[in-house]
């Protein structure tokens, strides 16, 4: 069995991935340390990946937890 400075049995894989955050709709960077969940660098949000045929990234909302989705629309009158 794996042993390093956090105990026996623990070991832990970076991932770092680009992609576009639904909750501030850049395209950011998003870093994993856990299997499927990423944080946003540059809003600090939660993300979860599903892969479905294609990959994408939603919101992880803990019990009692407040979630706002916003619609932004194309102010140019095009």
């Amino acid at each position: 069995m794996y042993k390093n400075i956090f105990g026996k049995g623990i070991s832990m894989n970076t991932e770092i991935v680009n992609g576009s955050c639904p909750i501030c709709t850049e395209n950011s960077i998003f870093i994993s340390l856990c299997t499927n969940h990423y944080r946003c660098t540059t809003c600090g949000a939660d993300l979860e990946q599903k892969i479905n045929g294609v990959i994408s990234y939603i919101p992880v909302r803990t019990s009692g937890q407040h979630v706002e989705l916003k619609l932004h629309s194309d102010d140019h009158g095009t």
